[in-house]
């Protein structure tokens, strides 16, 4: 059989193998998988000297499905982490399915790093003190902001100043990441480019290892390995194991 009939037989296997793997998976170590752990190990591949240190290392929540086939088990043991207050979540403008995770100390230190000297940090400070030891929120309303969290106008635009909240609509904000921009940007640029080597590759798909080797273009900033934890947690690309190893296929319908 030749190599394209059989990865083509390989993708007809795929879903009832990947059910049969979930199953396993799910009755065994999945659901006592350290999520912390993961979230450590891909906060490594962040490129921290890309933005002069001035970001905290961040993972999409979806990143971590690459590396846990049970995601009923990843989105619980995470909202622990958030509800602890270790951790924190949020929203990205570019996709309604795509949420940043940080770990809490770590947003605390780069937020105050950036606000040092500035007119804000002292509101800045005020807000971190309620926000980090608990509160799960993605986003704020002008009744909490004033009622629970004791904030004045005046100081709630401060912390849109800071870039801790975004306006999400009228009397409603965001949290968020100061100077995230940059990181959206760079990180949809390469995520576009890294899916274009997977479908320009020969029928639209590549070993995993050989995409893990590819030298980054211009418009790849992050690490392969990030992007390639992005596009498979995402489902932007099938996984298809074959002798050769793990092989990504494009999905048609997909980033161009």
């Amino acid at each position: 059989m030749s190599r394209k009939r059989a990865l083509i037989a390989d993708t007809f296997c795929l879903k009832r193998r990947r059910s049969a793997a979930d199953a396993v998976a799910g009755d065994s170590h999945e659901g006592a998988a350290d999520i912390r752990s993961s979230l450590q190990n891909l906060m490594t591949l962040f490129s921290r000297k890309l933005f002069n240190d001035s970001l905290p290392p961040v993972v999409l929540k979806h990143q971590l499905y690459s590396l846990h086939s049970d995601r009923t088990s990843v989105d619980k043991q995470l909202n622990e982490l958030r509800a602890s207050g270790e951790l924190l979540m949020f929203q990205l403008g570019f996709d309604s399915e795509a949420f940043a995770l940080v770990f809490a100390e770590d947003y605390r230190a780069k937020v105050l790093q950036g606000e040092a000297g500035r007119e804000t940090l002292e509101t800045v400070e005020k807000f971190l003190d309620k926000l980090i030891p608990g509160c799960s929120d993605l986003s704020f309303n002008k009744e909490k902001m004033l009622k629970e969290f004791l904030f004045t106008d005046s100081e709630i635009t401060q912390l849109v100043k800071s870039g801790v909240l975004t306006v999400r609509d009228a009397g409603s904000w965001w949290l968020s990441i100061p100077n995230s921009g940059k990181f959206i940007k760079y990180f949809i640029k390469g995520r576009k480019a890294v899916l274009g080597m997977v479908k320009k590759s020969k029928y639209s798909e590549i070993l995993k290892t050989e995409l893990e080797g590819r030298r980054t273009t211009s418009h790849v900033k992050f690490q392969m390995k990030y992007h390639i934890h992005d596009i498979v947690g995402a489902e932007l690309v099938e996984c298809i194991q074959t002798t050769s190893g793990t092989v990504l296929r494009y999905v048609d319908g997909n980033i161009n």
